[in-house]
């Protein structure tokens, strides 16, 4: 036998030992875990602290919310706001036009700021204006402010100087 026929054989041997250590730690039976229901509430993580942390659980609660009130999973409407082109074949699919899609963004958005403070996490003082600028904020800027919220928690949206009065008043 050849050196490119042992190797050859070899190779074959350890893939098919890696396909049976597959098989016997359940790899065969595997299942993707189920979406959960982005209308029921979402834990926020206590090791979450400072403004990045705030700003991550406060994206995700956005984006429970909005999704909750498009009746989609939080998923789908993460990958619809990546870009342009998914955000039309999101609204195609699933027959959302930009005004109920801007509304249900501002419905996120208010979920979101709602929760932060619930959780101890968003000031009373600060929460207040916020949900104020939310309630008449444009379809792109909303879905901007969900992509990176750390930018709008800080002030680097049209929320100029927002952003270390936030990290003074963050419990």
């Amino acid at each position: 036998m050849t050196r490119a026929r042992i190797l050859v054989v070899g190779a074959l041997v350890l893939s098919l030992a890696l396909i049976g250590v597959y098989v016997a730690a359940g790899g065969a039976s595997y299942t993707p875990e189920k979406s959960r229901n982005p209308c029921e509430p979402r834990p926020w993580h206590e090791n979450s602290g400072g403004l990045d942390g705030l700003a991550e659980e406060f994206t995700l609660s956005a984006l429970d919310g909005a999704a909750c009130q498009l009746g989609v999973t939080r998923e789908q409407l993460a990958r619809a706001l990546a870009t342009k082109e998914n955000r039309e074949r999101f609204s195609k699919r699933f027959h959302i036009d930009d005004e109920r899609l801007a509304k249900a963004i501002r419905a996120g958005l208010l979920r979101a700021i709602d929760d932060a403070e619930e959780h101890g996490r968003l000031n009373a003082i600060i929460a207040a204006p916020l949900r104020v600028t939310v309630e008449h904020v444009p379809l792109e800027q909303g879905i901007e402010l969900i992509r990176d919220a750390r930018k709008f928690l800080n002030g680097e949206s049209f929320l100029s100087g927002i952003g270390d009065a936030l990290e003074e008043l963050l419990p």
